[in-house]
């Protein structure tokens, strides 16, 4: 039988904790290991039981959840955990700053168990998830003020296919929908995003996203 996510929760609100604890322990594959009450608290538990995945709120007393992401999946970690960030707030530019410091996925606490149960599946396999309703127009709001500094040239030149693929990622389609738009096999998809963060110099799927909002690959082929 295969072994369950196991996932840390913290969030400083213990009804919330509580409620989320609550779900993703209902869902037969996921286990909640550990619970904390504020990001300094997040960061020893997590690096003493080096959970699947870490599951922090982005408002916490003392050290907040970007604060705390960046110590777990920062780009000076060398071990880094899969982070999922969760908010209230869909336009809160803590957001960006927390998948700018290495979270695989963000979403909103009235998500729903099923979307919650698959962000944490998503970061467990080393994929990331942002909440559809807002992917697109949280990563436009911050692209549009610009990067903090000049996006990266890719180490070689993006094929054609890869471009598409791209901006399908940039747009929030699942490697499934990338498949069935762009008629290819799924295994196909994964590749083309493999060699992406390695053209790129990315690590995830959320920074692949980023970089083709810096670059305007989306505005560019509408």
């Amino acid at each position: 039988m295969k072994e369950p996510v196991r996932v840390l929760v913290a969030d400083d609100q213990e009804i919330v904790r509580t409620g989320l604890t609550m779900i993703l322990n209902a869902q037969p594959d996921i286990e909640v290991v550990g619970e904390a009450g504020d990001g300094r608290r997040a960061v020893e538990l997590a690096q003493r039981l080096r959970p699947d995945v870490c599951l922090l709120d982005i408002r916490m007393p003392g050290m907040d959840g970007i604060e705390a992401t960046r110590a777990l999946a920062g780009p000076s970690v060398a071990d880094p955990l899969a982070v999922v960030v969760i908010t209230t707030f869909d336009l809160d530019d803590y957001v960006y700053a927390a998948l700018r410091a290495g979270a695989r996925g963000f979403l909103l606490k009235e998500a729903g168990p099923a979307l919650l149960a698959q962000a944490v599946h998503a970061a467990a396999a080393g994929d990331a998830l942002i909440a559809p309703s807002v992917t697109t127009r949280l990563l436009k709001a911050f692209a549009d003020t610009g990067p903090a500094a000049p996006p990266k040239q890719p180490i070689e030149a993006l094929t054609d296919r890869e471009e598409q693929v791209l901006v399908a990622v940039a747009r929030g389609r699942t490697n499934k929908e990338i498949a069935d738009e762009l008629f290819i096999t799924l295994s196909t998809v994964k590749s083309h995003i493999t060699s992406l963060m390695t053209k790129l110099g990315v690590r995830n799927r959320v920074e692949i996203a980023m970089w083709a909002y810096e670059t305007n690959r989306t505005r560019a082929r509408g």
